[in-house]
């Protein structure tokens, strides 16, 4: 891919305005702007119920269906994904067990262990070193017709269940206790949530990888948190943030030569650092 771009485009870089004029670029913000709504929204609510460890690892999670998918030569979205609901279904459960606190040790335990049988599994199984890179960080500038149609597919549906079940979120995420008391099925909710997360993470995973899941799901939403004053501001500052930061950070890999996916994590962490030293001084005057 690397050697594509250079061939075309070496004697001149293309500016921003340009950038629509470079199919490869044009599918890209496509792309970036399916899953900033998808990334946006549903971080939003991972930043607000403290899922942030979850969704790193459940992205981190698929690598081993991601190897295994890539050597049997089948689409690795479908393999991801059911990987992804079964470590859902897994974290629930100990949750469930544990009076409705998410089990951050069974998370980091099986986000070790999926890490370790994926490089086993690349290395030793189906020695597909080769392409190890490009699952764990993404190919952005190689999407194709149907990763998109997987992206709009999650858009849409973070879009609806933020419309639709995004009040008992909030509520059980303030009250959990009133809420249950009121009859609000509190548990399922709660699963319906980290399915839906697993399930629209998966979609990023051919822009991003299984590593850099963190950039579109959890960095936009934590900056937008630092300034948003109401659940609104901080969804549609999640989304704005997304966008912003996958659009600039495409063009920067394209501008320095470097790969997309870790271009997009390294800007969203710089202008999180950003917007958190600016908003600093404020906090301490209010406090």
């Amino acid at each position: 891919m690397q050697t594509i771009i250079n061939l075309n485009y070496d004697a001149q870089v293309p500016s921003p305005a340009e950038l629509v004029d470079l199919p490869f670029m044009r599918t890209a913000v496509a792309e970036l702007a399916l899953l900033a709504v998808a990334g946006g929204l549903l971080g939003a609510w991972v930043v607000l119920r403290r899922l942030a460890f979850f969704a790193h690892a459940v992205g981190s999670s698929t690598f081993p269906g991601l190897v295994v998918a890539d050597a049997a030569g089948f689409r690795p979205l479908y393999a991801a994904l059911a990987v992804a609901l079964t470590y859902a279904a897994v974290v629930w459960q100990a949750g469930s067990r544990a009076a409705g606190r998410f089990a951050d040790a069974v998370t980091g335990v099986v986000l070790a262990a999926a890490l370790a049988i994926g490089v086993v599994l690349a290395s030793d199984v189906f020695h597909s070193g080769a392409r190890v890179d490009t699952l764990l960080f993404g190919s952005l500038l190689a999407i194709g017709p149907g990763d998109l149609w997987a992206a709009g597919v999650g858009a849409g549906v973070a879009l609806i269940a933020t419309l639709t079940v995004g009040p008992a979120w909030l509520a059980s995420g303030f009250d959990r206790d009133g809420t249950r008391a009121l009859g609000a099925p509190v548990a399922a909710a709660d699963g319906l949530l980290l399915a839906i997360i697993a399930a629209v993470v998966v979609t990023s995973l051919p822009a991003v990888g299984a590593l850099l899941t963190a950039a579109l799901f959890i960095v936009p939403a934590a900056t937008a948190r630092l300034i948003a004053t109401s659940v609104p501001a901080l969804l549609i500052g999640s989304v704005a943030f997304a966008l912003a930061e996958g659009i600039v950070g495409a063009y920067i890999a394209l501008w320095l030569d470097a790969p997309p996916g870790p271009s997009v994590a390294v800007l969203g962490g710089l202008v999180f650092t950003a917007v958190a030293l600016a908003t600093a001084p404020a906090k301490r005057v209010t406090a």
